[in-house]
């Protein structure tokens, strides 16, 4: 089972037919993001809604570095926080779900120029999609390597900001020595994987003063970058295997840490569409609403 994968030419054209079989294919993923959030059935309807029609709205500035299913979600997302916003501000106080789910700034000190203000924030936006890209290729090894623990390990530490003490205790590991070894080993392997992409240069040289912590280095959390980025998010293939309950020991119990104790609100969305998908086919009266308020506002772009 591979994922849908839209022509976005022809959703930039407004193409009905294709905003139709978008909307098939990730409204349940969606509805099921906004349902976990605000329980009410009828507001998570509402952040559907509004979410496709910021879609189809932003679809011509689609940034082609993130995926479809990133840019939906994304748009979701945000309608969620403004749905819960609207109905109570003190939801998303510290300490909320959405805390996890940090936005990506670079920070900047007041006593600096501004050449190098924006020189660091340009060398900030090139490392963290060199950081993002390291972080997949490092996971998508360690994945076909089958060292699935140690994936655990490392997306406890940098994903969950878990201490070794609490990796060690969670995973049944010798002592902390084990975790810090596990996470030492990551890391250069991440440093030899950014010197093959970026071959020297600026960058990297900016990346190793930030991690020598120097004054006016970059900003560099890998946390949000993990999060945001979807590192280490298993393909929707992996995750309708884990619902048919026919996929191998060892990635099971990673998916199931990445779902259930990471809590990744992204591949819990597909696993709870994956769930209703196998009892009944609810969604396609919601799906038939949602793509009528479309089509209102795609004939209102395209007819003359």
């Amino acid at each position: 089972m591979t994922d849908f994968a839209p022509d976005i030419d022809r959703l930039k054209q407004l193409d009905d037919a294709e905003w139709l079989s978008v909307q098939r294919a990730y409204c349940g993923r969606l509805f099921a993001f906004a349902r976990r959030r605000l329980t009410d059935r009828q507001a998570s309807e509402d952040v559907l809604q509004e979410t496709w029609l910021g879609a189809v709205r932003g679809i011509g500035d689609f940034d082609p570095r993130y995926t479809f299913e990133q840019y939906l979600f994304g748009i979701c997302r945000n309608r969620t926080i403004d749905a819960l916003r609207r109905r109570k501000p003190r939801t998303l106080e510290r300490g909320g779900e959405e805390e996890d789910l940090p936005g990506i700034e670079v920070l900047a000190t007041d006593s600096e120029t501004p050449s190098r203000i924006l020189r660091r924030e340009e060398l900030g936006a090139r490392a963290k999609e060199l950081l993002v890209a390291v972080l997949k290729d490092w996971v998508e090894e360690t994945w076909t390597a089958g060292e699935f623990q140690r994936l655990m390990v490392f997306e406890a530490l940098i994903g969950g900001g878990w201490r070794n003490r609490d990796a060690w205790k969670h995973f049944g590991l010798r002592d902390e020595t084990t975790v810090a070894g596990i996470k030492f080993r990551a890391l250069k392997r991440l440093r030899e994987l950014a010197a093959v992409r970026e071959s020297g240069g600026d960058l990297l040289t900016a990346l190793e003063r930030s991690s020598e912590g120097e004054e006016h280095a970059l900003d560099l959390d890998l946390r949000p970058l993990w999060r945001e980025g979807r590192v280490s998010c298993p393909s929707r293939h992996w995750l309708a295997r884990l619902v048919a309950g026919n996929l191998p020991a060892e990635p099971a119990a990673y998916v199931r840490f990445h779902l259930d104790t990471m809590k990744c609100p992204w591949c819990r969305a597909n696993h709870d569409d994956l769930l209703e998908a196998e009892r009944n086919d609810a969604l396609d009266p919601l799906v038939e609403r949602v793509h009528k308020s479309t089509v209102l506002y795609l004939r209102s772009r395209t007819l003359p």
